[in-house]
């Protein structure tokens, strides 16, 4: 199905005018020496960063995107291509390859996300690879889509995963839930301790987390300040032994501390 193009409109700017402006700005756009300000719009879009080895994977995969309104940072057909253009470019959400030049990229998830800082990785593979989706969810990819999905679950599933919500399916979604509930310590499952553990405030918090807020959204929707968010979220990570958020989303569906969106 193809995305239309967005649609922009000027208020308050005749047809004339209008006219006008595009031409003016056609022509910016053609000289490679002028500058265009950057609108607030602009600066707020979401950046995206294509990490595939197949050279005209990653250009329909960029017409898609931006066709769709988002901005592709760059384009990375390596290892050593994509976390330079991660440290470079601090994208929003970057979008990688099961495997990229013959390297199993699940190896360098880790690095991309320390060199992009505050970025989500969201997979893009075939659905036969469910042992892959789950190491990449544990290496810290937040999702994983379907190449022989519609091209608007893949753009809905960058908004998502930059909203901070988690993109898995129930498969992946199960495996992981089985792979938590097989820890031990010391032999014993103290999984019940822990969940007792949580005050009534953090089952909150964590229920706002399942829903994919960020810790400014939890603050007014509770009626608290970000730093005692931030604190709640030390507290329950501490009490529930996971490392992250994605670690929280995952144990909460799997320990009915949420529930799983249908």
């Amino acid at each position: 199905m193809q995305l239309e193009k967005p649609v922009h409109v000027v208020k308050g700017i005749g047809v004339a005018r209008e006219k006008g402006l595009r031409e003016r700005l056609d022509k910016s756009i053609r000289n490679t020496h002028s500058v265009l300000p950057m609108t607030s719009s602009a600066l707020n879009q979401l950046k995206v960063l294509i990490v595939d080895d197949q050279l005209m994977v990653r250009a329909g995969l960029g017409k898609l995107l931006e066709e769709a309104g988002l901005k592709v940072v760059g384009m990375a057909g390596n290892r050593s291509e994509a976390i330079a253009l991660a440290v470079r470019e601090k994208p929003d959400v970057i979008l990688l390859e099961l495997e990229v030049d013959g390297e199993d990229s699940i190896r360098f998830v880790p690095d991309l996300r320390e060199a992009a800082g505050n970025t989500r990785v969201l997979i893009l593979t075939e659905p036969r690879k469910q042992e892959g989706h789950q190491r990449a969810v544990q290496a810290g990819a937040v999702g994983v889509v379907f190449k022989n999905q519609e091209p608007e679950v893949l753009i809905k599933a960058v908004r998502k995963v930059h909203a901070g919500e988690v993109w898995l399916d129930r498969t992946t979604m199960g495996n992981l839930f089985s792979e938590m509930t097989r820890k031990k310590v010391n032999g014993q499952d103290l999984d019940e301790t822990r969940r007792e553990s949580l005050t009534q405030r953090e089952l909150q918090v964590i229920s706002l987390i399942a829903e994919g807020l960020k810790n400014k959204q939890i603050a007014q929707r509770l009626f608290i300040s970000q730093t005692t968010v931030t604190h709640h979220l030390s507290s329950i990570f501490s009490k529930l032994d996971v490392s992250d958020r994605l670690e929280l989303v995952i144990y909460a569906f799997g320990h009915d501390l949420a529930r799983l969106p249908k």
